[in-house]
């Protein structure tokens, strides 16, 4: 059942049920009017019989008669009652004049009286509306407490109904709180009302989400320190292997200078300095390279398409079987330095992963500006995913760093097989996208 249904079927129960007292009341309300209206019939009747039957002198007993007649719209009083200034009898009070006044009634209150002589009696009759004022009076206040039991009741039930419908919206409440202290498990009910288990079922597939997403992060987290440790243990083997090396051939020529330089020839002397320099220029040239791995110097737009350009002759330099290729436009659009150094290493990640396990034969990199966006294609004809799309490892880091920068990562199939990366960058200002020189040269 669903939260409009219940709704409804509760008030609508509320309205029968206040309709049917309405009708109760009614009833009884006609009920007492029929009564009275034939009570004053019959009184009306006895008096009339009475004043027909009644000697001249026999007054006193009509008039205590008419003291009793409950009479409805007519005033009636004997000869004698006229004649000594007595009220008519009526068998109601008179309603107040204002009133009359107000409800245009004051020619119907002041009827002249009729004289009608019935037996040895005279009686003045006069249409007196004290009774039907009075009994309208009655049925509206009726009306009035009977609409205002009828509001109050409807506003209680609709209060409890929408109190009890409502009522799972705290445990969704504490379901949601339980999944922002980082709980697994929401914890959710079964819900009755159709609205709220679709509810639960978004915060089921939400905290399913969450959960996924902080295993993403714990597994990238300890991606990121396994690549630091492998990051330090190759910075420690290169600055032993090749910094060392190279240190140590300086270290020794000194100390040769050092301990034979007051007694050797010039030309010994010369070809020391040589080997010094040369050593320098190794260790410099190791040096330069540690530093360009670590971080390339001076990313910016055209410092980025040498950083490319660069990095991809580093891969054709050490013999690997595939071809690379690489597409980039005559002039970039400006790129601050986070969008330059993001772009670097997710080329330097999709590189890593081709030639490791990709088997391919060629790879392609291609940087272009598409609709005001910087686009970056890798592309190759390996083998692909070994089982669908799956974001961890390699994948996972590149969108990480990609969603930095608030760019956009899709992974496809290559037309060719293989796989094919496809990021895209949004640009301050939209530049037409300039014919590409491709650069392309077997390994």
């Amino acid at each position: 059942m669903d939260l409009r249904r219940r709704l409804l079927g509760s008030l609508g129960v509320l309205l029968a049920g206040l309709l049917a007292m309405i009708a109760v009341v009614q009833l009884h309300s006609l009920r007492a009017d029929v009564e009275a209206e034939v009570a004053a019939s019959t009184h009306l009747v006895n008096v009339l019989v009475s004043a027909g039957t009644l000697a001249p002198q026999g007054a006193p007993a009509l008039r205590q008669l008419l003291d009793q007649a409950g009479l409805r719209h007519l005033s009636i009083r004997t000869a004698a009652d006229a004649s000594h200034g007595v009220r008519p009898r009526t068998g109601h009070h008179t309603p107040a004049q204002p009133l009359l006044g107000w409800l245009g009634l004051d020619s119907a209150a002041s009827q002249p009286e009729q004289q009608i002589r019935i037996g040895e009696q005279t009686l003045f009759i006069a249409a007196n509306p004290a009774s039907e004022i009075g009994e309208r009076l009655a049925d509206t206040v009726r009306l009035w407490s009977t609409l205002l039991f009828f509001s109050g009741t409807t506003l209680l039930v609709a209060w409890w109904c929408a109190d009890r419908a409502l009522r799972p919206v705290r445990e969704l409440e504490a379901s949601l709180h339980r999944l922002a202290r980082g709980e697994p498990d929401p914890a959710l009910p079964h819900f009755a009302l159709r609205e709220f288990g679709r509810v639960a079922r978004a915060i089921e597939f939400l905290a399913t989400a969450l959960a996924e997403a902080r295993a993403a992060q714990q597994t990238l987290a300890r991606q990121l320190i396994t690549v630091q440790e492998d990051e330090k243990r190759a910075l420690a083997r290169e600055l032993h292997d090749e910094m060392g090396q190279t240190l140590t051939s300086l270290n020794v020529t000194a100390a040769h200078l050092e301990r034979h330089g007051a007694h050797m020839v010039p030309a010994l002397v010369t070809e020391c300095a040589a080997d010094l320099r040369r050593d320098l220029r190794a260790c410099t040239g190791q040096l330069r390279n540690i530093l360009k791995t670590l971080r390339p110097h001076g990313l910016s737009a055209q410092g980025l398409q040498q950083a490319l350009t660069e990095l991809l002759t580093s891969w054709r330099g050490k013999q690997t079987a595939i071809r690379f290729e690489l597409a980039l436009p005559e002039l970039l659009p400006e790129v601050d330095e986070a969008l330059a150094l993001v772009i670097y290493r997710v080329v330097q990640e999709a590189l890593t992963n081709v030639v490791r396990h990709s088997g391919a034969q060629v790879c392609s990199v291609r940087l272009q500006t598409v609709a005001g966006r910087l686009v970056l294609e890798v592309s190759d004809d390996g083998c692909g995913l070994p089982s669908g799309l799956q974001w961890q490892g390699g994948l996972l880091g590149m969108q990480e760093r990609i969603g930095m920068v608030a760019g956009q990562l899709q992974v496809l199939h290559g037309t060719s097989g293989g796989l094919h990366l496809r990021a895209n960058f949004a640009l301050q200002t939209a530049l037409p996208a300039p014919q590409p020189c491709t650069q392309g040269v077997p390994a």
